[in-house]
């Protein structure tokens, strides 16, 4: 079956008329009136029409222990990393600051040095996070990256940060540097709204990712903003404001992990976690022209963070170079007794991180699939491909059958575990959701049990063919998103915005990592002509996040980065104070 790109055509609705329309949708009548409308719109009657006998039955996960792994690359210990309880040493590891990086801000590496060199220090770092997500909120119109901070746990953090650097003894290379979370994510002492306006428990521990980190030394500066339950990709919050993209604020910073993604671009922080479960960590990274790192399903804890998805769901670093995802990743990665899913798995590794030469490795492009985007995001991705070439690397023209089904069987597969995570809030809170959320959880109501596990048979069928595919080659490169970042629309602010048409150009490349469980790595590979950063996706086998790092340093290496036009430079102030 060749590739067979349909275009999805529903109406946008925003404002006044999406909040009428979620009325409409969430009464039994006006269900029945629009639902087979919506479910058109969403492709679901091809997809109940698609035969699935073959395989008779679901995987119970996306992902198994024994997925083969990689040849020709082992897996070894974190010797680079530190030692297994996550402090991490750094030795041996690469250390590229902001002039080797070509990027315009602070990378992990710098925050490094300079407490090394006497020229900062954690306190003054803190101090000056304050200022710069205080000034962010200032701006016209405000960022909205971090929308949770408390400036005494955080100085308190920065003050045993500098007593450690002072004493000689800093817990790693994250120690002291500042790393914000999702708001999907527990970290003490703020509460977890997931982006609602309802939910406000303040948990009584870490997140085990937020943990590892904080035993790390990282300065966990707040929470960072999200679209609300991750249920969109745009960023457009209606309770805690819409994240802009530093970039041009104009224009979204797409999602669900918007603030952290607005966080790193706009030099708050060179480190951010965000979670995943359709492209969330990877498309707003792409979009604001970071770093983003999905690993492999199982790879890091779940544990702390809220439930939403639970078979499509992952934990992963933002940053500012590929190097700080890498530093941030084996911080984070490895199993966890609180998630029985991060149990079987090989032990993580870095393993050949600084090898620029790629001989030998095997880039698959499946060359239909790759050109359905824009020009400008096609050119700049074809130029990341060039640099992996003129590494060593093979490319290598690939085939993955049905591709036609992603859309519809992860718009099922999502919205189904979403809707059955907030059944518990929908008789009491189900008004207190934007009207965009709204709708969206009314249309994975009008779905049925046969219709997820119809969802998950042909789920089976998919990550076969990626599977056949990554027998036949190392990699699996695509654009990041099939556009760059959108602009945001005034009549969504208050209420979200229902425009499937976008979101399926925006999640195009995307969701096949979730289905599968396979690791993906974004890297920026550009600019359109408008300045908008453009993201280069590169899939691989499982476990084998190595690999997809290594080559995402090469193609770092080529890429010219540019300055947001919303930027803070923390490290630069706090230093021209001490």
């Amino acid at each position: 079956m060749g590739y067979d790109s349909k275009p999805v055509r529903a109406p946008r609705s925003a404002g006044r008329l999406l909040r009428t329309l979620a009325r409409i949708v969430e009464s039994p009548a006006g269900a029945a009136l629009l639902g087979k409308t919506l479910l058109e719109s969403a492709g679901i009657p091809a997809f109940r029409a698609t035969l699935a006998d073959d395989p008779p039955w679901p995987l119970a996960s996306p992902r198994r222990v024994d997925a083969p792994t990689p040849a020709g690359a082992p897996l070894a210990d974190l010797a680079p990393l530190g030692p297994p309880e996550h402090a991490g040493a750094g030795d041996g590891f690469p250390k590229e600051t902001l002039a080797a990086a070509g990027v315009p801000w602070a990378t992990s590496a710098d925050y490094a040095a300079a407490y090394r060199e006497g020229r900062a220090d954690p306190e003054g770092v803190g101090r000056a996070v304050l200022e710069a997500c205080a000034a962010s909120e200032r701006s016209t119109p405000p960022l909205r990256a971090i929308i949770a901070q408390d400036a005494d746990d955080l100085m308190a953090q920065a003050r045993a940060s500098a007593l450690r650097w002072k004493a000689g003894n800093p817990l790693g290379p994250l120690d002291g540097v500042p790393v914000a979370i999702k708001d999907e994510l527990d970290l003490t002492p703020y509460p977890t709204t997931v982006g609602t306006a309802f939910l406000h428990d303040v948990p009584a521990v870490d997140a085990t990712v937020v943990s590892r980190l904080r035993a790390a030394g990282a300065l966990l500066i707040g929470k960072a903003n999200m679209h609300e339950i991750g249920i969109g990709v745009t960023g457009v919050n209606p309770h805690h404001g819409a994240a802009r993209n530093p970039y041009d604020p104009q224009r979204a910073t797409g999602g669900s992990s918007s603030g952290p993604a607005a966080a790193v671009a706009s030099g708050l922080c060179p480190i951010a976690i965000g979670a995943d479960g359709g492209g969330s960590i990877r498309l707003p990274s792409a979009l604001c022209g970071v770093a983003g790192l999905k690993p492999t399903f199982g790879r890091v804890s779940e544990a702390g963070a809220a439930p939403l998805c639970w078979t499509l769901a992952h934990v992963g670093p933002l940053g500012a170079t590929v190097r700080d995802v890498a530093l941030a990743y084996g911080v984070i990665a490895g199993p966890d007794l609180k998630d029985l899913n991060s149990m079987p798995q090989p032990r993580p590794s870095l393993e050949g991180f600084g090898q620029s030469d790629l001989r030998g490795v095997r880039v698959g492009v499946y060359r239909p699939w790759f050109e359905d985007a824009d020009p400008a995001v096609v050119a700049s991705c074809r130029s990341s491909l060039e640099i992996l070439a003129a590494a060593g690397a093979r490319i290598c023209e690939i085939e993955i059958p049905e591709l036609v089904l992603l859309r519809a069987v992860h718009l099922v597969t999502i919205v189904s575990e979403m809707a059955t995570a907030h059944d518990r809030y929908q008789a009491e809170h189900r008004r207190y959701y934007g009207a965009d959320t709204r709708v969206s959880l009314a249309l994975a109501r009008m779905l049925t049990a046969r219709d997820y596990i119809h969802a998950q048979r042909l789920r089976t069928r998919l990550l076969r063919h990626f599977d056949n595919a990554l027998a036949e080659v190392d990699v699996i490169a695509t654009p990041t998103s099939a556009c760059t970042a959108p602009l945001i629309p005034a009549d969504a602010l208050a209420t979200g915005e229902s425009n499937l048409e976008v979101t399926a150009q925006i999640m195009r490349f995307a969701q096949p990592g979730n289905l599968t469980g396979l690791p993906a790595l974004t890297v920026p590979a550009g600019y359109d002509d408008g300045g908008m950063p453009v993201g280069f996706q590169m899939m691989g086998r499982a476990w084998d996040e190595a690999l997809l790092l290594r080559l995402g340093r090469v193609i770092e290496a080529s890429v010219e980065r540019r300055a947001p036009r919303v930027r803070f430079t923390p490290l630069a102030d706090a230093g021209s104070r001490a």
